[in-house]
């Protein structure tokens, strides 16, 4: 997971607007990953992602796999954009899952802390229920250990803590 070889060495400066979101840029690995919610059983993950600066939009591109411990299998996969609106401190969080949802958040960026909540959730026409209805992200960096917290509502449950993380930059 990284920058497409035919890529390399073409990422050019990033924009200024983005350097309220530096600190994030990177690779980041899992330490724990721990997942849960009231309709399932607790349970344990690993995730890489990776946000990367390429051309000179105000935007980082985001990637994210999530995989059972142990021999990784795979479990998730999240592909997206956290665009900043040039000037302020206004973000929004466009990420599309594999498991059928697109996702805008929208939310913003204070020091080393983001705080995101979805304004739009599209799903698949045949995705299972029930379905997500709200979810909530915070990012926030702690000396060397990014912490990424998400909350989701379902239409059968209310918005309640699923995924707590913590990384570390490789």
């Amino acid at each position: 997971m990284s920058i497409p070889k035919e890529l390399e060495g073409k990422v050019v400066s990033e924009n200024e607007a983005v350097k309220p979101l530096s600190w994030l840029v990177g690779r980041w690995r899992s330490e724990t990953g721990r997942g849960s919610f009231p309709t399932i059983p607790t349970f344990e993950f690993a995730e890489e992602l990776e946000f990367f600066v390429l051309g000179q939009q105000p935007l980082l591109n985001y990637t994210a796999f999530s995989f059972k411990p142990g021999p990784d299998v795979p479990m998730h996969c999240e592909k997206g954009f956290l665009r900043i609106k040039p000037g302020t401190n206004s973000l929004s969080f466009m990420v599309a899952h594999n498991l059928g949802l697109t996702v805008l958040e929208e939310g913003e960026v204070h020091g080393n802390e983001i705080n995101l909540e979805s304004k739009n959730i599209g799903r698949m026409s045949f995705a299972k229920d029930p379905a997500v209805t709200k979810l909530t992200r915070q990012l926030k960096l702690n000396g060397d250990v990014l912490e990424q917290i998400v909350h989701m509502e379902t239409t059968n449950t209310p918005l309640t803590e699923h995924l707590v993380t913590k990384y570390r930059k490789i």
